[in-house]
């Protein structure tokens, strides 16, 4: 077991993928002066032929990658921030989603792409996206939001792994956490986590709101109720059954995303729920999301926009006010 923070589950899970197979590299901004803090001594150990910057230009990049990937590489790629996806989206919707399919099969992408999301940070609406519900839509692509360190640590190594293209969201608000963490373990994509078992209310919960629905839960259970806390650490493929399962035992839901509300992973989770589980539900289901506006410059009105566990327990006490047994 070894003591890991967020950010340093990062640095150690790339370490042990270059360790494990030459044919992984790393690409990716400002790399190899480590000025993101999950990069140090990787150049240094591997050297510049798998360890190396690339310009700031995504698409090229995010190409070049691809090309890689399919003559036989593993690369990651480090695009830094969520907001630069928007730049590589042609090389990633057109080429590393659609490529496997387009060839039968005989070419894979095994290209993990990662993306860092900053936000209630100040650091203004170009700089704060959250958009995982966004490529959600595109067919051929595999989409991970750990949310601790433990799934950091083992999801990206399975990323890296995997065949197909995965893009890993990273969540920079999480960066200080901290966790004991088998260094052998490889986590497993496609599985929901529930974090915490509980009878009367389930909290579904999507990248970084995993910390305020576990907030919002403790302060409920001082008053007598008890919340199941599930971690949708795969948005693609979704482990919708664990879901399911929950809510049959509960009767009642509330999805925490913190992406914009409009078409988001937690609307996804809301469809699913009313489609698969409309039977088990004793109350409406309460979606808890950021508002559908550009993410605002100063504090007082960038802390208005995202869930927070009072909103969340709002929710949770709308949806026991207005159930039924069942």
């Amino acid at each position: 077991m070894m003591k890991m923070t967020y950010c340093s589950a990062i640095r150690e899970a790339l370490y042990k993928e270059l360790e494990y197979d030459s044919n992984v590299i790393l690409l990716g901004e400002d790399i190899e002066h480590d000025v993101y803090r999950y990069t140090g001594g990787l150049v240094e150990k591997f050297g510049r032929e798998r360890v190396r910057d690339i310009p700031l230009s995504e698409a090229a990049a995010t190409g070049t990658a691809i090309g890689a990937a399919m003559t036989g590489l593993r690369p990651v790629l480090d695009l830094t921030m969520t907001s630069f996806l928007y730049v590589a989206a042609d090389q990633i919707i057109s080429m590393a989603a659609k490529t496997r399919y387009q060839y039968g099969g005989q070419y894979q992408v095994p290209l993990t792409i990662m993306a860092g999301a900053t936000y209630g940070r100040n650091a203004a609406a170009q700089h704060s996206d959250r958009p995982h519900s966004m490529f959600m839509n595109v067919p051929g692509l595999k989409i991970i939001a750990p949310a601790t360190v433990h799934d950091m640590y083992g999801m990206l190594r399975a990323a890296i792994r995997d065949n197909n293209p995965v893009i890993c969201f990273e969540d920079r608000t999480l960066f200080p956490l901290e966790e004991e963490v088998d260094e052998d373990y490889v986590g497993k994509i496609g599985k929901a986590n529930v974090i915490q078992q509980g009878t009367d209310i389930t909290m579904v919960t999507v990248s970084g709101a995993l910390q305020i629905a576990l907030d919002a839960a403790q302060r409920l259970a001082e008053k007598g109720i008890s919340c199941e806390v599930i971690d949708m650490c795969t948005l693609v493929p979704m482990d919708k059954e664990t879901v399911i399962q929950s809510v049959q035992k509960t009767g009642k839901a509330v999805i925490i995303d913190i992406a914009n509300k409009t078409c988001s992973a937690a609307s996804e989770i809301s469809a699913i729920l009313a489609e698969e589980a409309f039977d088990y539900l004793t109350a409406p289901i309460q979606i808890v999301a950021t508002k559908d506006v550009p993410v605002p410059f100063a504090s007082c009105e960038e802390k208005q926009i995202f869930p927070t566990a009072e909103k969340v327990m709002d929710a949770a006490l709308k949806a026991l006010e207005r159930g039924h047994k069942k």
